[in-house]
């Protein structure tokens, strides 16, 4: 086993035994991470059956199925900084362990859901177990491999993403065709069963040796401004204005309290995370990156089923197959990406991977109801090869910038920002969807009785709905219908390529560029303390 310069041959930093089943581990982290990933992929396709009335599906409406997602983001985002502190203090396989366990009851009890109300309620608790399991993962992977290899786990990592976005839309068409919306929920328990035998025979645990003392005014602050500054952004999303006392208040309170730990943060004796890491040019940009291309990406994503669905005509399973140049192009580059960071540098390899999401992202500005499906899948694979060259390299950048033993708190930082990004992505571009959609189809609605029109206006789904039961009257309405959506979605989608720039300015100017030959990444750095980790 190879060591770093200025480490001691003869004491390795990790465990022999440890480091020679180091790819099986990683084969069980990826495993784990595909069922979050898989179940939030499959969700996407499912959302129109789940708005059918029974017994197709609950008959969830529109701010319902939002908040079927937020509740999972919601809860999901509140706890991933304190399950990272968590699993440094107590042990990151035991952590995994809880969370999987709570993630596979959750997926459990959702499929069996009655009502809206019920799948809300069972998402959050999903929310809950997903918040132990990701931070987890990444935490687990930077402690049984050695810092030169880490780059080629994380790429590898990074790439089981794309493989959850390719399992996950084929896996929910196939169900949706053959069995009830529940189905796709139902699926994950087996997964978790296998997951969690895997885990208790090959994953070793670790934990930070010197923890120190707890800090929990750090962690409730923590806890109350994510949730608050997340709920206000979802509500902002939900109402389309972000001007409501019920989304000013919890967003300017999120911040308040946010602004709050970072101040008891500096001041700590025992802080739980060391705020001064922002400091660094490269560690801040990498946040920053992972945070806008979430941004642009999440929004996207939401409309981009029901432009398949609603207005082509797709169902869950092509609609699936359709995405999988994305995830083809992210399994394919990912693994790869630190080949071209080490040619290229990572500022010269970021920057690119954003403008080609920003290139992806405004395409869809030009797609329509005739739009060849050779476009979409090339569209897709573009983005998916941006998404490949970003994720890795600015991963790397924040993980390898924490000392080992706070692997878990890195994990955190990295997973919270991508989610508070997507979060509101889905919010802030929903809301311009659905404001521009609204403005678009009003002047339509002369036909629709007064009572249902407000309703009518709403989404897409909720017009094509009320056409239907008008029966010959509504013909009209379904065309424009699909002008009004094609051009709301043409206008969320240049706001997201517009954010992805800003994106691709922030990693040109801030990440590291290519490092110099005669002075390796990483070689002026003091080597990570030892990590003491057991089977």
């Amino acid at each position: 086993m190879s060591t770093p310069s200025g480490a001691p041959a003869a004491a390795p930093r990790i465990p022999e035994a440890v480091h020679r089943r180091r790819w099986a581990i990683l084969g069980v982290l990826m495993f784990s991470l595909l069922i979050v990933v898989l179940d939030n992929s499959i969700l996407n396709v499912a959302v129109k059956t789940i708005a059918a009335p029974a017994p197709a599906g609950i008959g969830a409406t529109q701010s319902e199925l939002e908040w079927a997602i937020n509740s999972y983001t919601l809860v999901f985002a509140g706890l991933l900084f304190t399950s990272g502190l968590l699993g440094d203090r107590v042990g990151r396989k035991k952590v995994l362990l809880f969370g999987i366990l709570v993630f596979g009851l959750g997926s459990a009890l959702a499929a069996m859901s009655g009502s809206p109300a019920e799948l809300i309620g069972y998402r959050a608790l999903m929310g809950f177990g997903a918040a132990f399991v990701m931070p987890a993962t990444l935490a687990v992977l930077m402690n049984v491999f050695e810092r030169e290899e880490q780059p080629k786990a994380i790429g590898i990592w990074a790439g089981s993403v794309g493989l959850g976005i390719a399992i996950g839309p084929i896996t929910g068409g196939l169900l949706l065709e053959h069995f009830w919306w529940g189905s796709i929920f139902l699926v994950n328990v087996p997964v978790v069963v296998v997951a969690l035998i895997a885990m208790v025979l090959l994953v070793p645990d670790s934990r930070d040796p010197r923890p120190g003392r707890l800090d929990p005014l750090g962690v409730a602050l923590s806890i109350v401004g994510l949730v608050l500054l997340v709920y206000g952004i979802i509500r902002g999303g939900e109402l389309a204005d972000f001007t409501e006392p019920t989304v000013l208040l919890p967003l300017l309170g999120g911040v308040a309290v946010l602004a709050g730990f970072v101040w008891h943060e500096k001041r700590s004796s025992h802080p739980a995370i060391d705020i001064s890491y922002f400091r660094k040019p490269a560690f801040a940009a990498a946040v920053a990156a992972i945070a806008l291309v979430f941004f642009a990406l999440m929004g996207v994503t939401f409309f981009s089923a029901f432009y398949l669905q609603s207005v082509r005509g797709y169902s869950a399973l092509q609609s699936g197959l359709l995405i999988l140049p994305l995830a083809a192009a992210q399994m394919i580059f990912a693994p790869r990406a630190r080949l071209v960071v080490d040619r290229f540098g990572a500022r010269a390899v970021c920057t690119v991977g954003m403008l080609l999401v920003a290139a992806g992202l405004a395409a869809f500005a030009l797609f329509d109801t005739g739009t060849p499906v050779w476009v979409l899948c090339l569209v897709f694979f573009v983005q998916g090869t941006g998404m490949a060259h970003i994720m890795p390299p600015v991963t790397v950048a924040v993980m390898q910038a924490l000392p080992r033993e706070k692997a878990g708190s890195g994990s955190a930082i990295n997973n919270t920002f991508r989610q508070v990004g997507g979060a509101l992505g889905v919010a802030v571009l929903g809301s311009v969807l659905s404001a521009t959609y609204r403005g678009e189809i009003e002047g339509h609605l002369g036909a629709v009785p007064a009572a249902a029109r407000d309703a009518a206006g709403e989404s897409i789904e909720a017009t094509l709905g009320v056409a239907a039961r008008l029966g010959p009257a509504g013909k009209p309405l379904i065309g424009s219908a699909y002008d009004a959506f094609l051009d709301a979605m043409h206008v969320t989608a240049l706001g997201s390529a517009a954010v992805a720039l800003i994106g691709a300015a922030v990693v040109a100017v801030f990440l590291p560029g290519r490092p110099r030959a005669e002075q390796p990444a990483g070689a002026d750095e003091a080597p990570a303390p030892a990590e003491a980790a057991s089977h």
